[in-house]
């Protein structure tokens, strides 16, 4: 499991958010995703930590906290959602139509 933090800073980079989160315990993952088009930063990361008990520590320690001039949110990340289109629209089998 992996702790979810929004609202960061652009300018906030893995190293910053591995800083503020050690104090809390072992971090042993960080990833920011960037925007395809620009690699900017997306605003929102992701932190893991060796224990349930150090992520559960972090996120009532951190939530709403003031970070780089922002009140960050931070909780438990949810599951990653299929992200293919639901049903409906655009036909691609072509053929059969009629004018």
């Amino acid at each position: 499991m992996s702790i979810y933090v929004g609202n960061l800073s652009y300018e906030v980079t893995q190293e910053d958010l591995s800083e503020v989160f050690k104090d809390y315990g072992t971090v042993k993952r960080v990833q920011l995703p960037t925007d395809r088009e620009t690699g900017r930063p997306r605003g929102f990361g992701f932190v893991e930590m060796s224990t349930e008990e150090e992520e559960t520590a972090a996120i009532e320690a951190l939530d709403g906290a003031e970070w780089m001039g922002r009140d960050i949110k931070v909780n438990k990340a949810k599951p990653r959602e299929d992200r293919r289109p639901a049903g409906g629209g655009y036909n691609r089998r072509g053929g059969g139509g009629r004018y």
